[in-house]
């Protein structure tokens, strides 16, 4: 069990967020010691957007992946530069657009014709150039929750990789549209590496069909998609960066000049993430024992909307073990973090972990039931 500062815990009102900000920066300090020389990382800030984190994350000098105006100015208020900014999503506003634009961000990664169209007119409009990136859907399934799987065939995100070429020779003919690079994401929380290797094979062989067509471009975007231990957070406080970047740089065959890409966002901020409630109630049922808490689905989605478990400690007991149905206060019957959960023998007032937090935790946190929203505790 990790360590968490529990004598300062009586001081907040729950529920609340703890970040161990030490854990995130040695988290940091692997990504910049495994990946590969030269390629550049980019932080998807929709994991967790927290403007302490952001700032950590600024001053170790990652760049930034946003999928709306909000996240890019939440970038740039933390100290990335636009230069270090790409801007993915399938949504993309006017207004976002000609924001991006005039801030100058490094790249749009383009998912779709009709949205490469409007921003030529918009760089047309305010008579700029927008570099482009177009996502490719690579036909990979990585095995994941259907709602995190992004690389398939038939999806909402980015472009069939069999209508590639006609979007690319589409993008050559618009005057305001400078094409960069390709662009891909395969989905989220991938704990095998066969995935990515998939996926290097893949572009790979796009690579050398553009190349037959006398296409060059200055970079691959290979996305995130890495995920993290959430059954054992403490054996696994760190993600295996060394595997998963070791695995694009023996598979993936760059071409000279070009930069290697990456959005990674769940591995880099999860685990130094933490949701700490307390037990309102325990609550006898005929079979099973309750353990009631003031956190609930409003303050983290993922088992609620994904199944998601994550792993459960109580923190102020070191009595035996017990079996409890762990539940929050919605007016929700999915409003549950897990069944049949052993924790040390708990009463009203025990403070209870939710760990393995730090990532779509309270970023998704919303005022369902009119709840406040959760609080922060920097560690």
């Amino acid at each position: 069990m990790a360590l968490f500062p529990i004598e300062q815990f009586e001081k907040i009102d729950t529920p609340f967020y703890y970040y161990d900000t030490q854990l995130l920066q040695h988290t940091i300090a692997t990504i910049h010691q495994t990946a590969p020389k030269g390629s550049v990382v980019h932080y998807a800030l929709k994991a967790n957007s927290h403007p302490a984190l952001l700032s950590i994350i600024a001053q170790a000098g990652l760049g930034a992946d946003c999928v709306s105006g909000g996240e890019i100015r939440h970038a740039i208020n933390a100290g990335i530069t636009p230069d270090k900014i790409v801007y993915s999503g399938v949504g993309k506003t006017d207004k976002e657009i000609a924001m991006a634009l005039q801030l100058g961000i490094d790249c749009f990664n383009v998912e779709s014709s009709a949205e490469l169209e409007v921003i030529n007119d918009i760089a047309g409009q305010m008579q700029m150039v927008a570099p482009i990136a177009i996502r490719i859907n690579p036909h990979i399934d990585a095995h994941t929750h259907h709602y995190i799987t992004t690389g398939t065939s038939e999806n909402k995100f980015g472009i069939d990789i069999t209508q590639m070429h006609h979007v690319i020779e589409y993008a050559q003919t618009l005057r305001n549209i400078t094409l960069r690079g390709l662009h891909f994401h395969i989905g989220s929380q991938i704990t095998s590496v066969n995935p990515f290797i998939q996926l290097c094979n893949v572009i790979n062989k796009l690579q050398k069909e553009l190349l037959s067509k006398e296409i060059t471009i200055d970079y691959i975007n290979v996305g995130g998609g890495l995920g993290v231990n959430y059954e054992n957070p403490d054996i696994d406080s760190i993600p295996d960066f060394q595997s998963y970047f070791d695995t694009f740089a023996q598979h993936i065959h760059l071409q000279p000049g070009q930069t290697l890409h990456f959005e990674l966002g769940r591995s880099v901020v999860c685990q130094c993430g933490t949701l700490i409630a307390r037990i309102l109630y325990i609550k006898e049922g005929l079979n099973k024992r309750f353990a009631i808490i003031d956190a609930g689905m409003t303050d983290l989605m993922r088992p609620a909307l994904y199944q998601a478990s994550h792993k459960i400690e109580n923190l102020s007991s070191n009595k035996p073990a017990q079996a409890y149905d762990v539940v929050g206060p919605i007016c929700e019957s999915s409003d549950s973090f897990g069944t049949g959960v052993w924790l040390n023998e708990a009463r009203r007032g025990d403070f209870i972990a939710i760990r393995s937090a730090g990532a779509y935790g309270q970023s998704m946190a919303s005022q369902y039931n009119s709840r406040e929203l959760p609080g922060t505790f920097i560690g």
